[in-house]
């Protein structure tokens, strides 16, 4: 981890904190939640070693970068511009994105608002799914899961944080990045991930205690409301992006899902993945790759596999 290089670059208003090592064409590395430049740690190593600069922001509201305090200053076009202004930071007027969860969100609205400054983009987990004009995103999630749905919970300001805080920093991580259920998430009061609290964490091969500690360092000093703010704006996003319905995504893309992945499962995603609607809105969609028995976190768990399904794409541009 001694190669990779860290600083600050002030971009659209906020500091944020960049890790990257490397030489060559810049892959610009976007994350999740509840995530960190450090999902990305063994992309940033691997790229680098194949000839690519590979940059991963911590985005505003995470780890080193800014944490703006109202809710509203999470919106997609806040993100968009971050990212946007790290590219002009870095003189590059285009770049290969590779991004997961949230972070693919984000990379899907930038790709829609900005394709002229993305060379090609990898998208791990979440696929670009067209906005409804007839029903807000958590409209359709409390009528298909209920209101104890993760999504719908995370809404109520300092609701989700007290939970999380008596919980304890340390098993809400631990909880996230050892989920495997390949079904919906839900945060019933007192009941955390489904199950007692106190129920012991037994941590895969994949994820080490230095590895949780990092992440609890951060989210400890930080706190988890800047992540949980993009969800707060769920709806104010469907709501920004209407002048951009039914626009097509033109650039070219990789999709890769874990199959055990929650996204993977939702209803009519994997129909849409498979049977025409996402290479419809997204026509330049080169590739769609589904890894067996890997669940949401595929770039931590399959790290080899994930750098080299990114290396094989990228290289062909």
């Amino acid at each position: 981890m001694e190669t990779i290089k860290h600083r600050t670059v002030k971009v659209n208003g906020v500091n944020l904190h960049v890790a990257e090592s490397g030489e060559g064409p810049l892959v610009l590395l976007i994350h999740g939640f509840p995530e960190l430049w450090y999902t990305w740690r063994h992309q940033i190593l691997g790229l680098a070693a194949l000839g690519f600069r590979a940059v991963a922001p911590d985005l505003r509201g995470y780890g080193d970068s800014d944490a703006p305090a109202a809710a509203d200053a999470y919106t997609a076009l806040h993100v968009v511009g971050d990212l946007v202004g790290l590219l002009d930071a870095e003189g590059e007027e285009k770049a290969f994105v590779v991004a997961h969860d949230w972070g693919a969100l984000m990379a899907w609205y930038l790709c829609l608002l900005r394709p002229d400054r993305v060379k090609a983009m990898v998208s791990l987990s979440v696929p670009w799914m067209p906005r409804n004009p007839g029903m807000k995103p958590l409209d359709g999630y409390r009528a298909a899961y209920g209101d104890d749905y993760y999504m719908c919970r995370f809404q109520e300001p300092g609701e989700i944080e007290a939970q999380f805080a008596e919980m304890g920093t340390r098993r809400v991580i631990e909880g996230f990045l050892t989920y495997r259920i390949p079904g919906p998430l839900f945060f019933v009061k007192g009941k955390g991930f489904g199950h007692p609290v106190d129920d012991p964490v037994v941590l895969p091969s994949w994820l080490t205690q230095e590895d949780i500690d990092y992440y609890v360092d951060k989210f400890e000093e930080k706190g988890f409301t800047g992540g949980i703010n993009y969800y707060r704006n769920l709806n104010r996003n469907w709501e920004l992006m209407a002048p951009w319905d039914g626009v097509q995504v033109k650039v070219p893309v990789k999709f890769i899902v874990g199959e055990l992945d929650l996204v993977y499962h939702m209803p009519g995603v994997k129909d849409f993945i498979h049977k025409g609607g996402l290479k419809k809105t997204v026509p330049l969609l080169e590739e769609v790759v589904v890894m067996e028995g890997v669940a949401h976190f595929l770039n931590q768990e399959r790290p080899q596999d994930t750098t080299q399904h990114i290396y094989d794409f990228l290289s062909k541009f």
